[in-house]
């Protein structure tokens, strides 16, 4: 395995390295005096700043890197996309600099790979452009979503037309005022094999029969401008052609969908970590207490070499995922993936929490990105899968490749 980059990446991660550097990081505090505040998301506006951003990240051929598609992103490879995914992560305004924020990158996946010309004309053009912005819409607050298969929200073909009816939750980016429409995954046919049960539809949020009920906060934060909502739809009637790919096949593509994904919120999450213990070491050796430098002090010097240590061995691990999925594929690499989406978010929540404490009651104050940041990586352990599932997973793989091996077989 060779986790060394392409020369069309090593250019791009010293461009984005400065790009972070002169205009991302010291862009923050302005964009926080910009946001409005409060749970009321219809008063929420997008800051100036992040227009400018954006619009200069544009020019200098920073947008849509996380695309693999020729003629539509940068036609990088997953490892080779992944260091910077992990820049992107040092700042929490950065991926929407990029055009790189979720769930974004995963609806312009899912259009790019399943969707018709018609939709990627409508949808994806525009999210390409970074003119509008989407939401998912797939857990629900009635079930354990951690099974997708509980699902109770249905889209029903009727005649020409799609009927969807249900509640979603935790459907982040649906508070952003540029947000227009949904992918919204529903039950089509209950008597069919349980994964070919379901289908993706696009929704415009300005359809009849849909209301977004509000914000739901995390941890206190409304996550102002994108928010998570929760959203009812009753009898929203869309034309059949906005079926993603076809009746039954939904959980086709929430697998194709969420391979890279994963690895784009493990190496964002490892940047996260990356800008904590930035941040741990100039505390560490600024700030004094008892006659001597906080570095000295306690166990601060263990825990910075904790810190770098489950760094490199999380991204260690999260670029071998990459690179796999770019030799084998998804499926072979389906242990990996689940492994990288346990060890990174809690490798990153405890690199989080030493800096925190170094930094004392200014670390979960607004004065630093910590308290944040330490959100962030507690939210990505239920995101996407929490940690119980994919464990479950890698232990059931793990039994079919050691039984493989006792019996002299070809392994999974």
């Amino acid at each position: 395995m060779d986790f060394s980059p392409s020369p069309k990446a090593a250019e791009l991660i010293a461009r984005m390295q400065a790009f972070m550097r002169d205009h991302v990081l010291p862009a923050e505090p302005g964009y926080a005096d910009e946001l409005v505040g409060g749970a009321d998301w219809r008063r929420w506006k997008q800051p100036k700043i992040m227009e400018a951003l954006k619009e200069r990240a544009r020019r200098e051929g920073l947008w849509n890197l996380f695309l693999p598609h020729a003629g539509l992103g940068a036609g990088l490879s997953n490892a080779d996309y992944a260091p910077l995914a992990e820049l992107t992560g040092h700042s929490l305004i950065a991926p929407e600099v990029f055009n790189c924020n979720a769930p974004d990158t995963g609806n312009m996946e899912v259009l790019a790979l399943y969707g018709s010309e018609e939709q990627r004309e409508k949808w994806l053009k525009p999210l390409l452009a970074g003119e509008i912005r989407s939401a998912f819409c797939m857990t629900e607050p009635e079930v354990a979503s951690s099974d997708a298969t509980n699902m109770r929200a249905t889209a029903v073909l009727e005649g020409g037309q799609v009927v969807v009816n249900g509640r979603k939750w935790w459907s982040s980016g649906l508070g952003h005022p540029h947000c227009k429409v949904a992918i919204f995954m529903g039950l089509s046919d209950p008597a069919a094999d349980k994964h070919q049960r379901h289908s993706m539809v696009l929704v415009p949020l300005d359809a009849p029969g849909v209301t977004i009920e509000r914000m739901v906060p995390c941890f206190g934060v409304h996550d102002e401008p994108f928010g998570h909502g929760e959203i009812t739809f009753k009898d929203v009637r869309v034309p059949k052609e906005n079926v993603i790919a076809g009746i039954g096949r939904g959980f086709e593509i929430a697998q194709g969908r969420l391979g890279p994904g994963r690895i784009h919120h493990c190496m964002r999450v490892i940047g996260a970590a990356e800008r904590a213990l930035e941040l741990l070491c100039a505390r560490a050796e600024s700030r004094v207490a008892f006659g001597k430098p906080l570095a000295l002090l306690g166990g601060n010097a263990d825990a910075v070499a904790d810190a770098r240590m489950a760094i490199e061995q999380a991204r260690l691990l999260t670029l071998k995922a990459a690179w796999m999925m770019d030799t084998v594929g998804v499926k072979a690499a389906m242990s990996e993936i689940s492994q990288i989406k346990v060890v990174a978010p809690n490798m990153a929540q405890k690199v989080i929490d030493a800096a925190i404490q170094v930094h004392g009651g200014a670390g979960v104050s607004d004065d630093f990105p910590l308290a944040a940041l330490h959100g962030y990586a507690r939210i990505l352990r239920i995101a996407d899968g929490p940690d119980e599932v994919h464990r479950a997973l890698i232990a059931k793989l793990e039994f079919r490749r050691q039984k493989a091996r006792r019996e002299g077989t070809p392994a999974p």
